[in-house]
């Protein structure tokens, strides 16, 4: 499989594909193809998988698509002003992805939700108890909010990450929460509670526009039902 990534804040990845390979994505996501690119609806891996990818904010079902025939093309728009990033996943180079990240993968990779270890990180963390997990074998294609910023972090080194900033991070990291320190910084500093704490040895991908952010700017603006 061949791809490109075109455009800046509105990106897309398009994809070449050889006779008989597969492209893997939730329903909605493809944008155009080929006449020869055949679809398949599936839960891809059973009742089970399906709710854990529910749970980790993708749809139960996924759709296959096979160039069949001779060679096809496929893409993939971000839902949303970003950026599209890929990943090379491999046995022992998993990726943990924010809720929602995935957009698409070759048939080899598998999709499956990620339980944080400890509770108080998901419930207070900013990026929830429930994030993505790829495994397996092949590309993976994730759409993040805004810009993307990489931080490669040593054995014990950590990043401090405001809510909602961090995209995703390679399964070697671990994620933690801290406490804003003094009660007026909490009250008063505009940043809440509690930061999310990365520790590596590993590498994060930072996003510099969450969506949760741009949905409390609008909020004030959006008028409501009297």
């Amino acid at each position: 499989m061949k791809y490109q990534i075109k455009g800046d804040t509105l990106p897309v990845v398009i994809c070449e594909l050889e006779p008989g390979e597969q492209m893997t994505t939730e329903g909605g996501a493809m944008s155009w193809m080929t006449p020869n690119m055949k679809m398949e609806t599936t839960t891809n891996g059973g009742i089970g998988k399906a709710l854990g990818r529910a749970f980790s904010g993708e749809k139960m079902f996924q759709n296959i698509y096979t160039a069949e025939g001779g060679p096809g093309m496929i893409a993939f728009s971000s839902s949303f002003p970003g950026s599209i990033v890929p990943f090379e996943i491999s046995p022992g180079h998993e990726m943990i992805f924010q809720k929602s990240a995935y957009l698409a993968g070759e048939k080899g990779v598998t999709l499956s939700v990620h339980f944080r270890k400890k509770v108080a990180a998901g419930l207070f963390g900013g990026e929830g108890f429930i994030m993505q997990k790829t495994s397996g074998t092949g590309i993976v294609f994730a759409e993040f909010d805004g810009h993307v910023v990489e931080y490669e972090l040593e054995k014990g080194q950590q990043m401090v990450i405001d809510t909602g900033h961090l995209a995703a991070m390679t399964a070697s990291c671990d994620i933690d929460i801290k406490t804003v320190a003094g009660a007026k910084n909490k009250l008063f500093g505009g940043e809440g509670f509690f930061n999310t704490v990365i520790t590596g040895p590993g590498h994060v991908w930072l996003q510099t526009l969450p969506l949760v952010n741009v949905a409390g700017v609008l909020r004030p603006y959006i008028p409501t039902s009297k």
